[in-house]
């Protein structure tokens, strides 16, 4: 039952938000910003941007935190914090059990593959040669990609800017622009234009679904070669070593040199003709300063920002999440990464001021995902962690023991793709199965494999008998009936499969614990004066803030609640 007290404060919220609109132009009556600027920094912890303030310049980070509406406790309300699972719920302001996005991957048992999540084989990308790399591509979601096609098809609901566009007949411009294909193409929505860094071609590419050849500016901008700028340097300290908190722990054990790279500063990019070189790049700063200078040449390029029409511009930023995958978030690198991070983001957003206006201007930062240290760091701390290995479970023994109770002759398991077991098709077509109680064996079989902390049965979250917890909730916001598998794994706090297909990493996000969920959310310029919000706060609550900000509809699928700071807050 419903208390007193909360409808009280839901009648007082209304009334506040009520009050805020006032038609036309922006919820506080003033006139519509020329740019919306969506900022997603992958694996951007929520404390990171913090850790290290002291040593800030005053254009980034300081910028937004210091001038700008921070909400100091705001998570991914889902279990699977992976890279297109938030950047997805980022767009559209709804859980990936509505938006559709449940995982990097996910099996497909129309086609029996599996399916990295914008793969689209209708849609060809327009630089020849430009598919992945399979050979040194560190991302094993890449690998797994049967097409090189991609397309925003599989995402189920509007985005944010598809509504801008709709809401302004199709004149407002939108642009999303990342190192990962699927950082640029799900913020874009259905109706912008996604570019994304090929790390085959050293340069930007899109697909056939947003065009039949590259505008003029973009062949310009490849024909510079712009990952060349790179060769015959190395990604060198900003500051001096003793000025750093982890200045004295630049080699771990559990760091990855990747292709040669190497775990120790100065990280040498080579002359550019290793098969890495542009691998190297992504997992440094560089790989969000050549995100920067594209950005910077499509917003002048693509003149946003320049009418009476509000545009939109996504920038992705990936550097942070490879490093954490290589170095771990509390490493040397991880740290000189953030700080050189802020730079970046200080150049970016003076160049809006210079282009746009910051005052004219609508910003929102936030991350994908998290993300968990280094279980060697956490155990040099004396805090318990470590890697879970699937291949040391008696996996055989437990399946042999369901198969043997429900007489099962054939397959019991089609594929394990974590966190989703799912079921061959022979058994879950076999009506003279109970369903829900082979499920809910197979629940108690996989709860005892060590470093699982919940199994959940995907029929027990349709028939809704599970405990109301938090736990529970963020897999229930997961699961999408026609992708997710039929059990979801939840690993122990700080205990995750550490193996990128049979690349070795030191850290990897994807879990339900607070390291995964939490990151930050900050909304600045505009007008907005500065503000602190210690309340929790969800992601999927930026979409429709953004939406009633503008005062058009929110995505078709958004569930999350209009933050009223943001339209309350103006410079008086």
């Amino acid at each position: 039952m419903v208390s007193k007290i909360n409808l009280l404060m839901k009648a007082a919220a209304t009334l506040v938000l009520s009050a805020a609109i006032s038609l036309p132009g922006t919820a506080r009556g003033q006139e519509k910003p020329r740019l919306i600027l969506q900022i997603t920094v992958d694996q951007l912890r929520g404390d990171l941007p913090t850790r290290y303030y002291d040593r800030l310049g005053e254009g980034g980070f300081r910028y937004l935190w210091e001038n700008g509406v921070v909400y100091r406790n705001a998570h991914h309300a889902h279990a699977n914090t992976e890279t297109i699972v938030g950047h997805a719920t980022l767009a559209t302001g709804t859980h990936p059990s509505v938006h559709g996005m449940i995982g990097n991957l996910w099996f497909d048992r129309e086609t029996g593959f599996t399916t990295y999540n914008i793969e689209d084989a209708r849609y060809r990308l327009l630089t020849e040669g430009a598919d992945v790399d399979k050979k040194t591509e560190i991302d094993p979601t890449q690998r797994a990609a049967r097409s090189d096609g991609r397309s925003p098809a599989a995402i189920l609901t509007t985005t944010f800017a598809d509504e801008l566009r709709s809401s302004s007949g199709g004149k407002a411009k939108v642009v999303g622009v990342s190192v990962k294909d699927r950082g640029a193409v799900s913020m874009a929505g259905h109706s912008g234009t996604a570019y994304w860094f090929s790390k085959a071609s050293g340069g930007f590419v899109t697909s056939t679904y947003y065009m039949d050849e590259y505008p003029g500016w973009v062949n310009s901008f490849n024909a510079t070669r712009p990952a060349q700028q790179f060769a015959g340097t190395s990604w060198n300290l900003l500051n001096e070593p003793e000025s750093y908190l982890f200045g004295d722990t630049d080699d771990r054990e559990w760091e990855t040199d990747v292709g040669g790279f190497g775990r120790v500063f100065p990280h040498d990019f080579g002359d550019g003709g290793s098969p890495y070189f542009t691998t190297w790049l992504t997992l440094s700063p560089a790989g969000d300063q050549i995100v920067l200078q594209f950005a910077k040449k499509a917003l002048i390029e693509e003149q946003l920002g320049t009418d009476s029409t509000t545009d939109y511009l996504s920038v992705s930023f990936s550097s942070t999440d490879y490093v954490g995958h290589v170095f771990g978030p509390s490493s040397l690198e991880a740290e000189d990464n953030i700080l050189q991070l802020d730079r970046t983001l200080a150049n970016l957003l003076s160049f809006v001021d210079e282009q746009v206006g910051l005052d004219n201007t609508l910003i929102v930062l936030s991350a994908d995902h998290g993300g968990p240290d280094a279980p060697g760091y956490l155990n040099s701390l004396g805090i318990p962690a470590g890697y879970v290995d699937p291949d040391t479970w008696d996996r055989q023994a437990a399946i042999d023991r369901v198969k043997e109770r429900f007489k099962i002759k054939g397959e019991l398991i089609e594929t394990y793709s974590h966190p989703y077991v799912y079921l061959s098709d022979e058994v879950k077509n076999n009506r003279q199965i109970d369903q829900a109680a082979l499920e809910a064996a197979i629940v108690a079989e996989i709860s005892k494999f060590s470093g699982v902390a919940l199994a959940v049965s995907s029929r027990a979250l349709r028939q809704g008998n599970l405990p109301d917890t938090h736990l529970y909730r963020s897999v229930l916001n997961n699961f999408n009936a026609n992708r997710s598998g039929d059990i979801f794994i939840v690993f122990e706090p700080n205990w995750f499969i550490n193996d990128f297909d049979g690349l070795t990493v030191a850290s990897t996000h994807g879990s339900p614990w607070q390291y995964d969920t939490y990151v930050p959310i900050v909304f600045a310029g505009a007008g907005l004066s500065a503000s602190v919000v210690g309340r929790e706060v969800y992601t999927i609550d930026i979409a429709p803030t953004l939406s009633s900000y503008m005062n058009i509809k929110a995505p078709s699928g958004s569930v999350g609640e209009p933050l009223l700071e943001v339209l309350e807050k103006t410079t008086e």
